[in-house]
């Protein structure tokens, strides 16, 4: 597979770095993920010109690959560090997961669509994130026989916050989680203080597409 990643592309990442640092994104690691992974790769090549704008874009499957700054922000959240298990809620592109293996994150993600999960799957060791470990499945149950986790990040928006995900951070671990209705959702962080102790801290609205229980099979 050959993808190309020309001069202009790079001059085009550079840019997008210099708008996410001026919605104040601070991490310097974050920022220089996202100025070297080549975003226009996990859009169609017909597409690839809305690759470097802040804007969230469909990817099929009624799902969408989120804001550069949603990712910036999310990313930024979690404050990973190299070597951190992580587990994402949303493979959908794979974009954001690449985000944080790029970072040094031992990635689990789970897709709940079936096209999208066996198309990311193949793609991203052909991109060189041959570590990202992809999964098909419910997210609402996460990965329990991988648990726990430093970290849960999840890509959709949820009603509420779902017991059965933050059981599987460690103690001290949290999750980001957008919560709230079908249009609007308000970041929000939940840590594990201690077994059955949680605290919850607020970053924000958003907006993301809803986060659904079960499986989608072709």
């Amino acid at each position: 597979m050959r993808l190309q990643d020309t001069y202009r592309h790079k001059g085009m990442r550079k840019k997008l770095v210099e708008v996410l640092r001026s919605k104040n994104i601070q991490s310097e690691s974050v920022l220089n993920a996202i100025g070297s992974i080549p975003r226009h790769w996990f859009l169609d090549q017909a597409f690839e010109e809305w690759a470097y704008k802040n804007v969230a874009f469909p990817i099929g499957s009624e799902q969408t690959i989120s804001h550069p700054y949603t990712v910036a922000f999310q990313t930024e959240l979690l404050g990973i560090e190299k070597g951190m298990k992580i587990l994402e809620i949303g493979t959908g592109s794979g974009y954001q997961a690449s985000v944080l293996s790029f970072l040094g994150a031992k990635v689990y993600s789970i897709e709940r669509q079936q096209n999208l999960f066996d198309k990311t799957s193949k793609f991203l060791p052909q991109i060189g994130f041959q570590r990202i470990r992809t999964f098909h499945g419910d997210g609402y149950k996460g990965l329990p026989r991988f648990a726990p986790f430093d970290r849960i990040l999840v890509t959709a928006g949820a009603i509420n916050i779902p017991k059965s995900l933050a059981s599987q951070l460690k103690i001290d671990g949290y999750m980001i989680i957008p919560v709230g209705d079908e249009e609007t959702q308000e970041m929000i962080k939940v840590t594990r203080i201690a077994e059955g102790d949680y605290q919850t801290e607020r970053f924000g609205s958003f907006s993301f597409v809803p986060f659904l229980s079960g499986t989608d099979t072709l």
